[in-house]
């Protein structure tokens, strides 16, 4: 229906429900944004932060070796995500495969490569030996857990020696509950079992693997354990 203005032209009523067709319009451009900025955040924790993590490998490795070849016996090296303490090798992962241990458990150091326990032993020590470790995002250090079997070496390297370890439990064999604290323990004993493993005993040099038993959130952990094979003194076989 039309009006006579009063230049002569004419007027067109605004048609129903075209201000509610503008409200809908809105919100599936907020809704298409909204999905849009769901898929860069996932893109970014799968990708993004890997990109990441692989930078900070190789930077804290090299501040690490560099600090090596100065005098003194320092266990820590600083470094801006904390103390890193140790270069973790798994030759079944590749000869590339080549990852920071620092200090402690925060979410900052499993951002940056394997994280030791606070409380359990030094590499090489008597006792346990207990690391953790991003499943996927952050360098996916222990992406490939379920590939590890028994058998299998973990080397890691400090300032003065090579401890080789070899592993008693493949790393898919046991899936344990995020509360499990006995898996840290200075002798890991499964209350399930009840009993260590045969190479586990008071007195050994264990080591213990720890990662997320699913690729995406969950509260379950898959460990691994294993125990001390030999020690390679690297200043000695250096004269």
């Amino acid at each position: 229906m039309t009006f006579a203005s009063d230049r002569g032209g004419a007027h067109t009523e605004p048609r129903p429900g075209g201000r509610r067709h503008k409200v809908r319009r809105a919100a599936a451009v907020l809704l298409i944004l909204a999905g849009l900025l769901q898929w860069g955040v996932l893109a970014w924790e799968l990708y993004g932060t890997n990109w990441v993590a692989h930078r900070k490998h190789e930077r804290i490795i090299a501040a690490i070796e560099e600090a090596w070849k100065q005098d003194g016996r320092s266990k820590t090296v600083p470094v801006a995500e904390g103390s890193a303490s140790a270069v973790l090798r798994i030759p079944r992962f590749g000869d590339d495969y080549v990852v920071p241990v620092l200090e402690g458990t925060s979410d900052e150091v499993l951002a940056a490569g394997y994280g030791h326990f606070e409380g359990t032993a030094d590499a090489g020590e008597v006792g346990n030996y207990a690391l953790a470790a991003h499943r996927i995002t952050h360098g996916e250090p222990l992406r490939r857990m379920p590939e590890l079997q028994a058998g299998d070496e973990i080397m890691i390297e400090s300032q003065t020696e090579v401890f080789t370890y070899v592993l008693d439990t493949g790393g898919g064999d046991l899936i344990v509950d995020l509360s499990e604290s006995w898996v840290t323990a200075p002798l890991p004993v499964n209350p399930d079992v009840g009993e260590p493993e045969p190479t586990q005993q008071i007195g050994q040099r264990l080591i213990t693997l720890t990662t997320c038993a699913e690729l995406f959130h969950t509260e379950d952990r898959m460990v691994a354990f294993g125990h001390l094979e030999s020690v390679r003194n690297k200043l000695r076989n250096k004269h």
